[in-house]
């Protein structure tokens, strides 16, 4: 029996054999985003590796948890708030998300943002901010126009 993984690229960001999926559970707050598990369940490795699109004008949930992300930037621009700093994302730049740092990603109004994400396989689940959280987080002026909740 192979433990080969392979799937095939296709045209705009898909790949063979693998489900589009809704990005994050009903009650959590986003925008047109969706995920593709590219990689999984291999217990020598211990990862999985995502592919998140986040749509034209999207963000993801501004959240935090215990693990890490390791983050590609495969397709368009966008920006990321990490921990209290923004970044311009580009094609091809890499980003590391630490353990318990808030971070949301936004694309822009005309074009798709697209990631793939590194992450431990046995990870926990998100938190969201607390009203105490939110207020300490929009305190600058430009977190308050960026983060959406």
């Amino acid at each position: 029996m192979s433990n080969v993984v392979f799937h095939r690229a296709l045209t705009g960001q898909r790949w063979d054999g693998v489900e589009v999926l809704a990005y994050k559970e009903a009650g959590t707050t986003f925008q047109s985003v969706t995920r593709q598990v590219l990689f999984e369940g291999d217990p020598a490795l211990c990862v999985q590796l995502r592919y998140f699109e986040v749509g034209p004008g999207g963000h993801t949930t501004l959240e935090r948890h215990q693990h890490v992300h390791l983050v590609w930037i495969s397709r368009g621009r966008g920006r990321v708030y990490v921990g209290g700093e923004f970044f311009e994302l580009a094609k091809g730049d890499v980003l590391s998300i630490p353990t318990l740092t808030w971070h949301q990603f936004r694309a822009p109004l005309n074009s798709p943002l697209g990631f793939h994400c590194l992450v431990a396989a046995d990870r926990d689940k998100p938190s969201l901010p607390s009203d105490q959280d939110w207020r300490e987080l929009t305190q600058s002026r430009e977190a308050a126009a960026f983060l959406r909740r």
